[in-house]
């Protein structure tokens, strides 16, 4: 198996690159967010997952192993191939695409190529519990990959954090009650909701 390809780039396709590694030219299909991080004649290293089948050997490259391992997953998802993941990530971001399913935003999943309402939904259900251990070993701090947050919000995940409940799930559960009330909301409202939310 193939995990990690380093060489240099010959060639840049709307959906892949030709990587040169010892002159062996490589076909991998990438995310736009990886292909936009590449160049023509530079030194590259992809992460790469590779998908055996019957007709053929596909590679898949990524820039970091978080966006490889987020590849994966959403393929555990039923009906979402290798093509499916590939449109949601160059999409959405990993930082994007943990924040949409901490909130259960399936508008935002959507937005990708291929990914109807349905489809969406199912993503947002099914990956929903499986964020906070992709957080854990993302490259990330744990913090930034779900929200940023500022103000009133730092104050509310603070004052949950002394209550006992973990960084990440404070973390969520104001994402969720900032995202109801609307931003600027007093600290102690936040805090009200997101212990509401987290009850249920």
């Amino acid at each position: 198996m193939i995990g990690k390809l380093t060489g240099i780039v010959d060639a840049i396709f709307e959906d892949h690159v030709i990587l040169d590694v010892n002159g062996v030219g490589y076909l991998v299909f990438c995310p736009s967010s990886t292909l936009s991080r590449l160049a023509a004649g530079a030194h590259a290293s992809l992460m790469v997952e590779m998908k055996v089948s019957e007709d053929a050997i596909r590679l898949y490259g990524f820039v970091s192993n978080e966006e490889r391992e987020w590849f994966r997953l959403l393929q555990t998802v039923q009906n979402v191939g290798a093509r499916v993941a590939l449109a949601v990530l160059s999409t959405l971001s990993p930082r994007d695409l943990s924040r949409a399913l901490a909130l259960g935003d399936k508008a935002m999943i959507a937005r990708a190529p291929g990914v109807g309402p349905k489809l969406a939904l199912r993503i947002a259900t099914e990956l929903k519990d499986k964020v906070s251990s992709m957080m854990m070993g993302g490259e990330e701090p744990i913090a930034a990959v779900v929200a940023a947050p500022k103000g009133p919000e730092a104050d509310a995940v603070s004052a949950l954090v002394h209550l006992g409940y973990s960084e990440v799930r404070a973390a969520e559960a104001v994402a969720r009650a900032s995202a109801a009330l609307g931003e600027g909301t007093d600290p102690s409202a936040l805090i009200r909701e997101a212990l509401k939310g987290m009850a249920r």
